[in-house]
């Protein structure tokens, strides 16, 4: 009940921030949505002018507020939100349900390196206007670059400034849109839903204007994906003057074009025809600065999306970093660079901002179907009226199918490229998700019991050497009685592996974001201990840091005695030398593995080559930590025929 009042609270700092990182690419789309449903050679017409404000009017109306911000924004995950977040909470009842999760989680990233070069591209064309012949290219190229550059960085410090940027951006939307409304009134007129309707209906061709009237809804994912920074209170206020604000500018933009009917559009765009001339340089340079806070929101929310996917077996472990102690503070240098390469490829490739327009729209379409199926299957396990359910579903499902079928028109003109790229990342998905499950069906475990009293005996064994005072195995194996039989394999076999205490680490991975608990398991004091950590999918795995704690409590509680056993360390009361050991996994070539399997394990390790190790991501200090291979051997090849023949005899000479 009070993480559900904190959550609900709202507060002027709360709204700033909600401001400076939420509403930056739902923002920035009346800087291109009107010119693309519009087009620059047709001539302008006042009834498809009316037509499709409406359609902005309704979508923003169906789409953002009543989905997001109304019902979507109920199902958080212990205060967190996403699709990733929703699929934890859902994904126990139907194991099909990881489909949705990936393909939505695979077309955000993907939208994650579309939209930085649509919106800065379309911020900085302005200039064209002043400059009909600068080369904008190279400063789109530029500022993005700039922008991941500073990611390693970390945004506490420039995130101050997010919040009042955004707020004069939105009074800017807001007040240009009511200086032009007052030039032709009659565009209020858009609120009557009979204009959207007439132009999907009735207007030739008006049906697949849709693509881009999905443009200006883009953003909404956002507003779920960023829960738990700011709170349902904050979003649901701040939602307010937002809306309010775009709307102003996109009826200012509808009552500018009904000034302009008969004429084409040609270079000009609506958006800045909305300004006057002495105000352009000022407009251009807040309208860029909005942009790159759009694109700062994608490129921290994508490095939070891989952080939960890993935690949810959909990612390759990769190096995270914590810039800064403030919440939600994350780098993951892999995926800046995958994103800085994928947005210069997207610049260098449409070069203008029209012509990206094409790839935009189509992927996060996808995502916001797939969320619909999960927040459905949301609504159904925690029993609302079933009416309700289906009423939802529905509609949704109708309403973004609809969507997803007119922006596929787009597909030969650049949607493919979102798609492509999206496809690219929900093989990876859908690999590690894979091979985590043929791994986990098909790795043997023993129970620890079985071979408690060899491990007793091996601790006195004085004629073997000492490995270490404490040994520390990482486990796979969940239940608290059992490893893996490898393990007892590299202790027995690989080479005798004598320690005083003989420790067995498993961590387990929760739906709760912020879990941090342990489980202790003393198998036999003073000799075997297996720990449990059940950690948070959000939750960083300094598994050194948690150990130590966990020693630390047990030292106090006199469950274990840590001191060395060396007789001369011990009378000094020095504590015993830890070593880790971690088993990483190489597939054996003695494997008779299906076609698909096999395919899938053979492209888990090649990509595995180029990811982080193990002990790197269990956060465990180096200098005490073994790597020992150990091979996945699935399935052995079975019925050899192999045929002896004798040697010849040899005839003495």
């Amino acid at each position: 009940m009070e993480h559900k009042q904190q959550l609900d609270k709202v507060t002027a700092a709360g709204l700033l921030v909600a401001m400076g990182i939420i509403y930056g690419d739902i923002g920035t789309s009346p800087l291109y949505v009107l010119s693309a449903i519009i087009g620059p050679s047709q001539p302008i017409r006042a009834d498809v002018v009316r037509g499709a404000i409406s359609c902005i009017f309704w979508t923003l109306t169906l789409q953002t507020t009543v989905k997001y911000v109304i019902l979507i924004l109920r199902a958080d995950n212990r205060g967190e939100g996403g699709i990733f977040a929703l699929y934890a909470l859902v994904r126990r009842h139907a194991r099909w349900l990881t489909i949705p999760a990936v393909i939505g989680g695979s077309a955000l990233l993907a939208d994650g390196i579309i939209t930085p070069p649509v919106s800065v591209s379309s911020a900085v064309e302005g200039l064209e206007l002043l400059y009909p012949h600068i080369p904008t290219v190279p400063i789109v190229i530029g500022i993005l670059t700039f922008l991941f550059l500073i990611q390693a960085l970390g945004t506490s410090v420039v995130g101050t400034a997010f919040g009042p940027v955004m707020v004069l951006w939105f009074v800017m939307l807001g007040t240009l849109g009511i200086i032009h409304i007052v030039d032709a009134p009659s565009i209020l007129a858009s609120i009557n839903p009979y204009y959207a309707w007439w132009l999907l209906t009735e207007y030739p061709g008006g049906f697949w204007l849709l693509g881009s009237v999905f443009l200006c809804t883009t953003g909404a994912e956002a507003l779920y994906s960023d829960l738990g920074h700011c709170g349902r209170g904050n979003i649901r206020v701040s939602w307010i003057f937002v809306k309010t604000c775009l709307l102003l500018n996109y009826f200012g933009q509808g009552a500018w074009l009904l000034t302009m009917e008969g004429q084409s559009l040609g270079k000009l765009k609506p958006f800045y025809a909305l300004m006057p001339d002495w105000f352009l340089i000022a407009g251009i340079a807040i309208a860029t600065a909005a942009t790159v806070i759009a694109s700062q929101a994608l490129i921290t929310g994508s490095f939070t999306l891989i952080s939960e996917a890993i935690r949810l077996n959909l990612w390759p472990k990769v190096v995270l970093r914590y810039p800064s102690v403030q919440k939600g503070q994350l780098y993951v240098p892999s995926i800046n660079l995958l994103l800085w390469l994928g947005c210069v490829g997207v610049v260098l490739y449409f070069r203008e901002s029209s012509n990206m327009e094409a790839a935009y729209g189509l992927a996060i379409t996808l995502t916001m179907l797939m969320t619909t199926l999960l927040m459905t299957y949301y609504l159904y396990s925690h029993r609302y009226k079933a009416w309700g359910v289906i009423l939802f579903l529905v509609v949704y499902v109708g309403l973004e199918g609809a969507f997803l079928v007119a922006n596929l028109i787009k597909f030969p003109h650049g949607g493919w490229v979102s798609l492509f790229i999206g496809s690219a990342i929900a093989v990876v998905m859908y690999t590690w998700l894979q091979s985590f499950y043929i791994k986990l069906r098909l790795t043997e475990y023993v129970r620890i019991d079985h071979y408690l009293k060899p491990l007793i005996e091996l601790s006195r064994d004085i004629s073997i050497p000492k490995y270490a005072t404490h040994l520390v195995f990482m486990s796979n194996a969940a239940r608290q009685s059992e490893i893996e039989s490898k393990i007892i394999y590299s202790i027995f076999q690989k080479r005798p592996k004598r320690a005083d205490i003989f420790w067995f680490v498993h961590v387990d991975t929760t739906d709760d974001p912020y879990t941090m608990e342990y489980k202790v398991n003393t198998i036999a004091p003073d000799d075997v201990y297996k720990i449990t950590f059940r950690l948070g999918f959000r939750v960083e795995q300094r598994i050194n840091l948690f150990f130590r704690k966990v020693i630390e409590d047990m030292v106090k509680n006199k469950e274990v005695d840590i001191t060395s056993r060396y007789e001369s360390l011990g009378r000094q009361h020095v504590i015993g030398d830890f070593r880790f050991v971690v088993l990483e996994k190489f597939l054996s070539f003695e494997n008779d593995l299906p076609f698909r399997e096999r395919m899938i394990m053979n492209l888990y390790f090649f990509v595995k080559g180029f990811t982080t190790s193990e002990d790197r991501w269990f956060g465990l200090d180096t200098s005490s930590v073994k790597i020992e291979k150990v091979p996945l051997v699935i399935r052995p090849v079975e019925n050899i025929k192999l045929k002896r023949i004798d040697s010849p005899v040899q005839r003495d000479s």
